[in-house]
C-alpha cells in the first residue's frame, strides 16, 4: 500500500474515533438534561418553583389511619440509622403502599421536587406512607433545608449511601415504592417534573 494511502487511512481512522467520542458525550449530556430539567408547562402550576407549598399538614392528615398518623406525627424529624432503620419505618406501616424519597440537602433538584412532594403527600397520605431518606448529607445542613421546604413525613438518614448500594440508585433524587406488604414494585431514578407525575406512579406503583 502506498505511503499516501496509509496516511489517509491513519486520518480517517482519527475522525472515526473524534465522531464516536463526540457521540458518546453528547449521550451523556442529554441523559444530564433529561435528569435535572424541568417541564414548567402542563401540570401542576406550580411545577418546578423551588418555593415551599403552603400547606396545613394536621389539617389535610387529619383522617389517615393510626399507623399513618404515628408516621406523620414525626413530621421533619431526621431518625438515623440507615437502611436497617427504614426497613423498620416500613415495617411499621405494612398493609399501606410506601413511597420513600431519597434526598440530600445539597441536591438541586431534590429541591424543585420538593413542593411536589409536600402536596401529593398532604393530598394521599391518608392512604400512602410517605418517607424521606436524606442521604450522604449532615444533619445541620438537612435540618435547614427542612427548615425552607418543611415535610409532613420523617426523613431516615443514610450518611454512607446505604441505599446507593442495596436499591441501585445512579444519584439524587430517587423515589422507591413498595406495595402494601413491603416488597419494593419501582425505583424512580431522577426528579420528578411535576405533582401530576408522582401521582401517577403511586397509581402504578403503590396502589
Amino acid at each position: 500500500m502506498a505511503r499516501g494511502d496509509l496516511s489517509k487511512n491513519g486520518r480517517h481512522q482519527r475522525l472515526t474515533w473524534w465522531l464516536i467520542a463526540a457521540g458518546c458525550a453528547l449521550v451523556v449530556l442529554l441523559v444530564v438534561l433529561a435528569l435535572t430539567s424541568r417541564d414548567d408547562g402542563d401540570g401542576d402550576g406550580d411545577a418546578g418553583n423551588p418555593d415551599a407549598a403552603t400547606i396545613d399538614y394536621e389539617k389535610a392528615l387529619a383522617g389517615a389511619p393510626k399507623p399513618l398518623a404515628g408516621l406523620y406525627a414525626k413530621g421533619d424529624a431526621l431518625i438515623p440509622g440507615g437502611i436497617a432503620e427504614l426497613d423498620s419505618q416500613l415495617a411499621a406501616v405494612r398493609g399501606y403502599p410506601a413511597v420513600v424519597n431519597v434526598w440530600a440537602s445539597w441536591c438541586g433538584p431534590c429541591r424543585f421536587e420538593f413542593p411536589d412532594f409536600q402536596r401529593v403527600a398532604a393530598k394521599r397520605g391518608d392512604e400512602v406512607a410517605f418517607l424521606g431518606l436524606d442521604a450522604e448529607d449532615s444533619d445541620a445542613a438537612a435540618q435547614t433545608f427542612l427548615e425552607e421546604l418543611p415535610l409532613p413525613y420523617p426523613s431516615v438518614t443514610d450518611p454512607d449511601a446505604e441505599a446507593k448500594r442495596e436499591f441501585g440508585l445512579l444519584g439524587y433524587p430517587a423515589t422507591i415504592y413498595f406495595d402494601a406488604q413491603g416488597e419494593r414494585t419501582y425505583v424512580k431514578q431522577g426528579p420528578y417534573r411535576s405533582a401530576e407525575e408522582i401521582e401517577a406512579d403511586i397509581e402504578r406503583h403503590a396502589s
